[in-house]
């Protein structure tokens, strides 16, 4: 079953064309990657999925709802979360008020019930437990970008979208992130993937696209080295 399709979607930021007819979805359960060299438009199209960036042609569809026309706080409350690029930690608060953040992408009557999630979290995440009285900007860039994903998750939604997650992190972070992110794959959560590691992320993917200049230009399953010959082929990886 399809979490979330995506048919013919065409984004534009002023007058420039980023995405030009972009298809793809995700399966339930499913982690997907998006893949190509910087400035292809992938950052835009899980912007327009989260609807920060508006489509203006094409359809989006999740969980059987068309969502191409939603605004990011009601697509947000029907289970997507983004977590950006550049983490967006608020650097003046401490780790606990950041996830206490996350709950405002819940509909206020919902959100005393999901509380109990970050006690939940810090378990899942105990270095930052250890952390829970410091505020963002005392925080390593491994430590923010688990931050960053603990506060995706404290609503807890069906798919993530995640771009760029080990970006400029030491390589021993990066296995902790990834680690981290197969546990959420374990829990059956969705995800729409980013990553310029593309050998670590292909053993993560189940499936992945490839972008170049805001299409789909080849698609294949993650585990299939000829489907994985042609995407480095076509990404010139």
């Amino acid at each position: 079953m399809s979490h979330l399709q995506l048919h013919d979607v065409h984004t534009y930021i002023g007058l420039s064309h980023i995405l030009q007819g972009i298809t793809l979805e995700i399966g339930e359960g499913e982690v997907v990657g998006l893949f190509g060299r910087n400035g292809v438009g992938k950052t835009s199209i899980i912007k327009t999925i989260a609807g920060w960036l508006p489509p203006r042609q094409g359809d989006i569809t999740f969980l059987g709802a068309s969502i191409a026309a939603w605004p990011s706080e009601k697509i947000a409350r029907l289970g997507i979360a983004l977590v950006p690029e550049d983490r967006r930690i608020f650097s003046g608060l401490s780790v606990e008020d950041n996830l206490k953040i996350g709950l405002m992408q819940l509909p206020s009557n919902q959100r005393s019930k999901h509380r109990s999630k970050i006690t939940e979290l810090y378990q899942q995440f105990p270095r930052l437990l250890e952390r829970k009285n410091q505020l963002g900007n005392t925080l390593s860039g491994g430590e923010q970008q688990m931050l960053a994903i603990a506060r995706a998750l404290v609503g807890s939604p069906r798919l993530i979208l995640i771009d760029e997650p080990t970006e400029g992190l030491a390589p021993m972070i990066v296995n902790e992130i990834f680690a981290l992110l197969q546990k959420l794959k374990e829990q059956g959560v969705s995800i729409l993937l980013i990553e310029q590691n593309v050998h670590k992320a292909l053993q993560f993917c189940d499936r992945h696209y490839a972008i170049e200049r805001g299409r789909v230009v080849d698609q294949g399953n993650s585990k299939n080295q000829e489907d994985i010959k042609r995407l480095m082929s076509s990404i010139a990886v």
